[in-house]
């Protein structure tokens, strides 16, 4: 079975214990749906937010989901076979598209290929882009202003899109969100006829520009995007909603999104 219950090695004590909790919990499943199996990227680069991600799939009603960890090894080996959606949380795109190596990237791009589901939230949003050696090339998006990505952590808002806010289910297009120095999402001056181009859903309406960012750079970038990606589709949030009260619900509906359920 793919899922271990050792360790979480890139994580303290304290929150290695409480995600192994999360993931070996059982869920209860509704017999006549059959469970959406996601899998939760465990190793370098994974920050405790993921803690909050699991819970706010597990928080959800309207479809039961199967929640695994998956390491890079079990990627590398062929172990996305087994699940529907691949998660990468919060912390270092870097760390985990490194941890992943050319391989395990290579494995995640014929995974989602191929109808698999992704989901990227923070971390997991940059490293679905085509700007860095270790990105996944899952979107054709550049990050904005690179040198100041630790630009500040805090609320800001969102303008959502027409489309957006009735994927979002919210009554006003301005939505205010948990940002923690995600990706600032664009379009690049070129065009990668084999990297899909992205839906924008929300932009950044605010901006967190602390520890040197300059103003006027982050407002007007892209913060929710999906696109489709071969059989398979690929969504990004830049902020977290999973660490926004209120807006918890956003992970499952994305998940159920990506796995081809909305």
């Amino acid at each position: 079975m793919m899922p271990n219950k050792t360790a979480i090695t890139s994580m303290s004590t304290n929150t290695r214990l409480a995600l192994l909790l999360l993931l070996v919990m059982p869920l209860g499943l509704r017999a006549e749906e059959k469970p959406i199996r996601v899998a939760i990227f465990d190793g370098a680069g994974v920050g405790p937010s993921a803690i909050r991600l699991i819970a706010a799939i597990q928080e959800a009603k309207d479809h039961p989901f199967q929640i695994y960890r998956i390491t890079a090894a079990e990627i590398q080996g062929d172990k996305l076979a087994e699940v529907d959606v691949l998660v990468h949380p919060g912390g270092s795109g870097g760390g985990q598209g490194k941890a992943l190596g050319e391989n395990g990237r290579k494995a995640v791009r014929d995974f989602v290929h191929a109808g698999g589901g992704y989901l990227g939230v923070c971390g997991g949003a940059y490293l679905a882009t085509n700007d860095y050696e270790w990105s996944l090339n899952l979107i054709d998006a550049k990050v904005v202003d690179k040198r100041h990505w630790a630009r500040g952590i805090g609320d800001v808002q969102l303008q959502l899109s027409k489309e957006g806010t009735a994927f979002f289910s919210q009554t006003e297009p301005v939505l205010s969100i948990h940002y923690a120095q995600g990706p600032l999402l664009a379009r690049p001056e070129w065009d990668n006829p084999d990297v899909p181009n992205y839906e924008s859903l929300a932009i950044f309406k605010t901006e967190m520009a602390l520890k040197g960012a300059p103003e006027g750079v982050m407002a007007r970038t892209s913060a929710a995007v999906r696109a489709q990606y071969g059989k398979g589709r690929v969504f990004c949030f830049s902020p977290h909603p999973e660490l926004t009260e209120g807006l918890h619900h956003l992970i499952p509906l994305t998940v159920r999104w990506v796995a081809g359920k909305e």
